[in-house]
């Protein structure tokens, strides 16, 4: 009997210090009324095969256009400007070698973007496009976990008028935007990364949030292909944790994931 008692308090223990590890903000949130009843277009109203292309300008202006919200990317020049784009490595948007901090801001718009006419944006032209219009989803890049970028993206930020929240894979940049500006809406970006084919362990704990205790994330922002993962599930139904689907690409996924989400970020069609 003595042993069964304490392999229970054993699991109990495991089992509380999991919900803690895993714990969104869950008191003096900043309100998140101004971001519902909005689709996001991922990166922009986009397509790389015309001029109005990811992250780009056009694409935009046309989310705006059409009344969509919108998800974009902020990285860091070598000058340390923050501009929109995805990848840190720049080959496959701009087809050259190196990354997006191995150049300064005026060396980038020497290139073109995709097979467009474009030139990445500093992320104030972008807030000026959008100007208040749609909110907008900010994902801070920071896979290197230098989170120069986050200062540098919100010396930007905070004087916009408009409604924006900030996410992040990187645990260290929700952790930077919730010690250093907490009443900004922030998020946890993740995906069951073991599923997907990296069975590193760092991913496998990030996968399943149990770096929450880091940044405290307001809402998770998770790959729409694992609606049901156990820690995503207990964010939302447990901590009340707003629960947001990256990325729909079909009318019949968002079909099939909308009862699980309350945000949809999407790319490829015209969600009804």
């Amino acid at each position: 009997m003595k042993t069964i008692l304490i392999i229970i308090m054993i699991l109990l223990m495991l089992s509380g210090s999991y919900l803690l590890l895993i714990m969104p903000r869950v008191n003096g949130g900043p309100d998140r009324s101004p971001f519902m009843e909005h689709y996001y277009a991922h990166r922009g109203f986009h397509d790389n095969n015309t001029d109005a292309p990811e992250n780009s300008k056009p694409a935009f202006k046309a989310a705006v256009a059409n009344g969509y919200g919108i998800e974009l990317d902020v990285l860091i020049t070598k000058d340390n400007i923050p501009v929109v784009y995805h990848d840190e490595k720049i080959q496959r948007g701009l087809k050259q070698p190196g990354y997006i901090w191995d150049y300064t801001y005026d060396e980038l718009m020497q290139f073109e973007l995709f097979n467009s006419k474009e030139r990445i944006p500093k992320l104030k032209e972008v807030l000026d496009i959008v100007d208040a219009k749609v909110p907008l989803i900010v994902e801070i890049k920071c896979e290197n976990g230098n989170t120069k970028v986050c200062e540098e993206a919100y010396r930007v930020l905070k004087d916009y008028k408009g409604v924006y929240c900030i996410e992040s894979f990187h645990p260290l940049a929700v952790r930077w935007f919730k010690k250093n500006v907490p009443h900004i809406l922030r998020g946890q970006l993740a995906s069951d990364f073991y599923k997907s084919g990296d069975k590193r362990p760092y991913m496998f704990v990030l996968g399943h949030l149990m770096f929450n205790f880091l940044g405290r994330p307001d809402f998770i922002s998770y790959d729409c292909q694992y609606p049901d993962e156990l820690s995503g599930r207990i964010c939302k139904k447990l901590f009340k944790s707003l629960p947001v689907a990256w990325t729909i690409r079909s009318q019949q996924k968002l079909d099939e994931v909308k009862d699980k989400f309350a945000l949809f970020i999407f790319e490829g069609f015209r969600p009804v």
